[in-house]
């Protein structure tokens, strides 16, 4: 029709219409048409995604699990279940595929942004080909939030200085972010970001601070202004909690709600759960449950005296769902109450991927234990003793392997094993009284998270953008879910899906399954397999939890689905298959870039939230910290550097006028090494000399503190961090936001009460000085030779 806008080509173009020229306003000849706001077509909806994180099939109450989702049960009655939907098993990939509605691996992210590398299918980097839904419905006239989690940034992007392309409010196509960067973050001090700019929370968790209740009052009150302000205009809403990642952290009184309810384990939850599903109708009558693998230890298996721990494990799991459940219907009740609920899409995908068995065999009090490969210190009287802290800010918890097998229910395997539907099959709902006649219904057709974006797109009436900003645009991969919203019977559009991360491999094809598991999340030290010797599994199409392996009954066929799977995975930039972990963490093998070279690196007073990735590594080497900085007359407090937070790090830092240092291992042992004397006023220079035992990770080292040059304190260091201090803690100059290093200061009172000129790290060589100071003398030719 003429007259309207066309949307293929984004930005859309102003076009010059012709208007009769006159000289005068008054003029009665003077006529232009009033300026029109931008808007989409008539009768788009509001659009709101829920992402819940690390949740699996089995978990919540709307899919027959046991967590009470009363929330989710509502929306499902008043909308759609969908029972076979399917994610990527990871993090940052099903977000990456969501957004942009194109595979993974097209977008540059078949895995976490920390283990990108240099094959385009793995760079971390969405190309300008694939732009992101939210800025097709931006450029369509739609207003843009995203409230939560972010874990599409290159690691190398990640510090106060960007660049922000792939940051939701820079080019993600959101107008407005509050939330984190980064796979997980502490539920009770996140390291949060306004649009790119680093904030803290208003309050502590004694009184009363939680990220979700937190992300979920901003979603509100965005909401509440846009339609306040903007009631004819859209909005797209993406609210991506942390949780259910660890850490598991809610406040007690849910957890409490769960107090004995899984003290008969993972086995016999895995049957009551079948049970319920079955007769909810989301897993058919037909449907066998699986076998739990050898690899995952029965109840039984496990030590009598460890059971009360896991059982407390599984309770706060179970509360923090709730607790989620619970503020999404907040942010539900806000739309009812603002009267535009029903001119919403809602889709809630309960689960990125599939529950997560990164917590090992025994569960964890402290994560970042066993992502540094020493679970061996947690034993089970260690967590026996910290049992009612599970939860709590003292806690930086995850449940054992077993319970994510049980969130599962009734498939395979776990998050990280995209082979077998354990990993990437979750429960989705969607809910739009306008385009959703037949509410309260189940479907069971095919689909993958890729979908999303061209379904909230037919639904708006917006076509696909050719173009935007210039570039030919790559088509989406993704089918429209719109013809199963009136038709349970519809025959279902996606008929070939493929499924990869860490080389776990399979192949969706008209209802048949080829599959082969490479590795599984809590083995990283064992020597994984030569690719070529994986084992794969062939399961038929009425086998809905890929049971029964057909495999050496129809090997014709599973060659067939083989190279079906090669054709598409060379189709989506899957190849090369690359299993290595801990060497992709390794930027120089990896082949991406990284912010700061050699062995030195200058920071300035006032610079904080920097991550591990855009800092030098001080790990396992012997270094040097050297602060310039001036002691007011009132005497030094607070925090001059500090790396990491409670539960692992390091810190440079006045107490009572004296300067201090400590290593904080894990949150298990912190090592002071302390002055004895107060500073005067004035001009000082304050150096840490770090060195390093040697011989491997993780080693211990011995501690210099010196004042002016003068050595003023000495300590010994037994181990240290060998690999991340923390997943979401950061550096910071002149305190020490989220959780405190040191229990000498809590983080509102780190900050340093005088002033600091510079902080210079330096490693190895470059850490030695005889005279254990640097005059100007020496800085100014170390800038002078490196121009």
């Amino acid at each position: 029709m003429t007259g309207l806008p066309q949307r293929q080509v984004l930005p859309i173009p102003a076009g010059t219409p012709d208007f009769p020229a006159t000289y005068d306003a008054k003029d009665p000849d003077t006529a232009f048409p009033p300026i029109e706001p931008l808007l989409p077509p008539e009768g788009a909806p509001n659009v709101l995604i829920v992402l819940i994180d690390d949740c699996g099939f089995g978990a919540s109450s709307a899919f027959g699990g046991p967590i009470a989702t009363p929330t989710f049960e509502r929306l499902a009655a008043e909308g759609l279940r969908y029972t076979r939907f399917h994610t990527t098993a990871l993090c940052s990939p099903t977000r990456a595929a969501l957004l942009s509605g194109r595979n993974h691996h097209t977008v540059g992210m078949g895995g976490i942004t920390e283990i990108a590398t240099s094959a385009p299918g793995y760079s971390s980097v969405r190309p300008n080909d694939c732009a992101p839904l939210a800025e097709t419905l931006k450029l369509n006239g739609y207003s843009t939030a995203q409230f939560g989690k972010c874990h599409e940034v290159p690691v190398w992007q990640t510090s106060p200085m960007g660049p922000f392309d792939s940051w939701p409010s820079g080019g993600g196509g959101f107008e407005y972010f509050y939330g984190f960067i980064g796979g997980e973050t502490n539920q009770y001090a996140p390291a949060l970001y306004h649009n790119t700019t680093p904030i803290e929370p208003d309050r502590t968790p004694e009184e009363g601070y939680h990220l979700t209740e937190d992300l979920t009052d901003r979603a509100i009150d965005w909401v509440r202004q846009q339609k306040a302000l903007m009631p004819t205009k859209p909005f797209f809403a993406y609210f991506a909690p942390g949780a259910t990642h660890a850490p598991h952290h809610v406040p007690k009184e849910w957890s409490e709600k769960y107090r004995g309810q899984f003290d008969d384990g993972w086995d016999a939850l895995r049957e009551r759960t079948f049970a319920r599903q079955q007769e909810l109708g989301v897993v058919p009558d037909t449907a066998d449950l699986t076998a739990r693998h050898e690899q995952i230890p029965s109840w039984d298996e496990m030590p009598d005296d460890l059971k009360p721990v896991l059982a407390r494990q599984m309770e706060v799991y179970a509360g923090f769902l709730e607790h989620t459940d619970h503020n999404v219907g907040r942010l539900i009740d806000a739309l009812a109450e603002l009267d535009v609920l029903d001119d919403t899409l809602v889709y809630v995908i309960v689960g990125d991927n599939g529950a997560s068995a990164e917590g090992d065999v025994n569960g964890c009090f402290n994560e970042l234990i066993n992502l540094n490969g020493a679970t061996a210190m947690q034993t089970p009287e260690f967590m026996a003793e910290r049992i009612e802290d599970f939860g709590t800010p003292a806690a930086y918890n995850h449940y054992a392997v077993g319970w994510a097998h049980a969130m599962n229910t009734p498939y395979q395997w776990t998050k990280q094993v995209a082979s077998h539907w354990g990993g990437t099959r979750t429960g989705t709902i969607v809910r739009y009284p306008k385009g959703i006649e037949r509410a309260g219904e189940v479907r069971h057709q095919f689909h993958h998270v890729i979908d999303v974006a061209p379904t909230i797109l037919e639904m708006a009436g917006i076509p696909e953008p050719t173009f935007v900003h210039g570039v030919q645009q790559h088509p989406y991969e993704g089918v429209s879910m719109a013809y199963t919203f009136d038709d349970d019977q519809a025959a279902e559009r996606r008929r070939t899906q493929y499924f990869e991360m860490f080389v776990n491999r399979g192949i969706y094809h008209q209802g048949w399954t080829a599959v082969t598991r490479h590795s599984v999340p809590w083995d990283q030290g064992k020597p994984l397999p030569p690719i070529d010797d994986d084992v794969w599994e062939l399961y038929g199409p009425d086998d809905w939890t890929q049971a029964h392996d057909l495999a050496a009954t129809d090997p014709e066929r599973l060659a067939h689905l083989r190279r079906k799977f090669l054709l598409e995975a060379s189709k989506y930039k899957v190849f090369p298959l690359d299993d290595r972990r801990i060497e992709r963490f390794n930027s120089d093998l990896a082949g991406r870039p990284t912010l700061i070279h050699g062995n030195r690196q200058v920071l300035f007073g006032g610079m904080g939230r920097l991550t591990e990735n855009v800092v030098l590594n001080v790990k396992n080497k012997s270094h040097a910290i050297t602060a310039d900085l001036t002691v007011p007359e009132s005497g030094a407090n607070g925090v001059v550097i500090a790396q990491g937070g409670a539960f692992g790090g390091w810190s440079i830092y006045f107490h009572d006028g004296r300067p201090a240092y400590c290593y904080n291992l894990f949150g298990m042992q912190r090592t002071h090494v302390r002055s004895d004397t107060a500073v005067a006023a004035g001009s000082h220079q304050v150096r840490v000399e770090f060195t390093y035992d040697g011989g491997g990770l993780g080693k211990g080292a011995t501690v210099d503190l010196y004042l002016d040059g003068a050595q003023i304190a000495s300590g010994r260091i037994d181990a240290t961090v060998p690999l991340a201090f923390s997943g979401d803690e950061t550096m910071d100059v002149g305190s020490d936001t989220g959780t405190p290093v040191s229990d000498d200061y809590d983080s509102r009172g780190s900050v340093f009460t005088g002033s600091i000129d510079r902080v210079q790290i330096d490693l190895g060589d470059d850490a030695n000085d005889a005279d254990h100071l640097i005059s100007p003398e020496e800085r100014m030719r170390i800038i002078t030779t490196r121009q």
